[in-house]
């Protein structure tokens, strides 16, 4: 039976989906993000006319978008709210928060990051397979690989393999679903299969496709005559393809601090030394560093190494 798996990190909480020692999905937060399904206060300061939309100022100092607002809400009016999804960082704005009226019809009940059973540790390499692969934002399949990008309008995923176009779009279709799950990906989505210029192909492409997805709630195209199809599903908050593309020092930084917990639960020594890239010392916050000296009863220090990649931190015990 497929089980969820919470791992308390420093700077984030992870959680995989594990049926054996498959991962089905993956799931993390930030402490301090707004996240679906939470509620709170917020001042309505601007409703827009001829709509039922305003934007309201949170308890905090964000905004947030208000949809489906009741007729009688005026300017001014404090409201409880239900957050529907949470702020999403892109390249160069970011996109408020999107949230209702609590107990509006609609109201969102759904939250993004799920109910399991909490470890100290997730089991070995399996956070470590979905990292890096959102880090690469690729997954390979027999023959081939599956890119996966984001963009302000969708993210779209792209198809590279060896093989008809028949045999590497149906051999993508494990994948495709995989990084879907993996990646924690939402709202539109367009999929560039390889042209399928017969349409018993792009049948056989798209029963596949609903196949591999028919536990995964969402609507989608028939494949066109150029291998396009496009999926919408539930958009309730950063991706990790997101998370990557937005803040990819923050994500390499908390997995440094990941691998030094784990160096130390290997080893014996007085002193952790953790080695990052220079540009990932700053985003190594105070008090993470001393939640790490805690956690391991070790005293912590910092190298840096310019050779080193951004996401290749390595920590290690010493005596001294």
């Amino acid at each position: 039976m497929a089980e969820w798996l919470i791992e308390d990190g420093i700077g984030e909480t992870r959680a995989l989906l594990i049926q054996g020692e498959q991962v089905l999905a993956a799931r993390v937060f930030w402490p301090g993000e707004l996240r679906a399904g939470q509620a709170l206060r917020g001042k309505l300061v601007t409703k827009l006319k001829g709509t039922r939309r305003g934007v309201a100022l949170l308890d905090g100092g964000a905004e947030a978008l208000v949809d489906h607002l009741p007729p009688n809400v005026t300017e001014g009016q404090s409201l409880d709210l239900v957050v529907t999804r949470a702020p999403l960082a892109e390249r160069g704005r970011l996109k408020r928060a999107q949230a209702r009226v609590a107990g509006a019809e609609s109201s969102a009940t759904h939250n993004n990051f799920p109910e399991g059973r909490t470890v100290r540790r997730l089991p070995a390499g399996l956070w470590e397979e979905v990292w890096h692969a959102a880090s690469a934002a690729s997954l390979d399949f027999s023959g081939g690989e599956v890119l996966v990008s984001v963009t302000p309008a969708m993210t779209v995923i792209d198809i590279d393999g060896v093989g008809s176009p028949r045999e590497v779009a149906l051999a993508a279709v494990p994948a495709i679903a995989r990084a879907l799950a993996w990646f924690a990906v939402g709202g539109n989505i367009g999929i560039d299969f390889p042209t399928l210029a017969d349409k018993a192909d792009r049948r056989a492409v798209d029963e596949a496709l609903g196949a591999a997805l028919a536990d995964w709630q969402h609507e989608r195209t028939a494949m066109n005559g150029f291998g396009f199809v496009q999926l919408v599903a539930r958009l309730d908050g950063p991706s990790l393809l997101h998370r990557f593309a937005a803040a990819r020092l923050g994500a390499a930084a908390r997995m440094a601090l990941r691998r030094a917990e784990l160096a130390a639960d290997d080893g014996a020594g007085r002193t952790l030394l953790l080695t990052v890239h220079p540009a990932l010392k700053a985003k190594l916050k105070e008090p993470w560093l001393a939640e790490l000296a805690r956690r391991t009863g070790r005293e912590v220090r910092i190298d840096t190494d310019p050779g080193l990649a951004i996401e290749a931190a390595h920590a290690q015990l010493s005596a001294a």
